[in-house]
């Protein structure tokens, strides 16, 4: 069993927001906290350590206690970007990620992860939910060994982005969580509201 002290938990919000408006997405109000606090709070009783990756308003993500990295990467790369910037940071041999603006990602989110990974001897678990029948991979849902940091310097040094490309060159575990909507995102302001709305 891969105790939780050994994890350290990375909240992502670096991007660009662009669906918001241009808003930071973890800095939206959401019942009366900013997102991405929500997720960091949810996030903490299930790891030894957290931290959060923002590239934009960092004294208010300072405030939330946590330690606060930029990218490693510049032009608001995307989430491997926030990835790489946690393996940098990372103390733990394991690093788990979640979106700041998914604030009811299941409480066992890490647990859960944490149990695939090491029953399947796997790299990297990710989370996956089941739509249409079809399993689904929740990418930016991600538990990985902190020794995969070398392999994702390379990958991102060659140019290339996307988060499965670089999974799929590791042995990945898909976890299935059966509720499709603790997965539930606030990509633009109707999101959000909607978002509120349900929880």
């Amino acid at each position: 069993m891969i105790d939780k002290s050994l994890v350290t938990g990375l909240v992502l919000a670096g991007g660009r927001g662009s669906r918001m408006g241009g808003a930071d997405k973890g800095l939206q109000i959401h019942h009366g906290m900013p997102m991405a606090l929500h997720v960091l709070l949810r996030l903490a009783p299930q790891v030894g350590e957290t931290m959060i990756n923002a590239n934009r308003n960092l004294g208010a993500y300072e405030s939330m206690g946590a330690p606060v990295w930029p990218d490693a990467l510049a032009d608001y790369p995307g989430p491997l970007a926030g990835f790489l910037a946690g393996l940098e940071r990372c103390e733990t041999p394991y690093l788990v990620t979640v979106p700041c603006d998914s604030p009811l990602f299941p409480a066992d989110l890490v647990a859960r992860l944490a149990d695939a990974l090491e029953a399947q001897g796997a790299e990297i678990a990710m989370a996956a939910t089941r739509e249409d029948g079809e399993l689904r991979a929740q990418p930016v849902f991600c538990l990985m060994r902190a020794s995969l940091m070398e392999s994702l310097v390379r990958f991102t040094a060659s140019g290339r982005r996307k988060i499965d490309a670089w999974t799929a060159g590791h042995r990945t575990v898909l976890v299935e969580f059966e509720d499709l909507r603790a997965f539930a995102n606030a990509n633009t302001p109707a999101e959000l509201q909607a978002l509120q709305r349900h929880d």
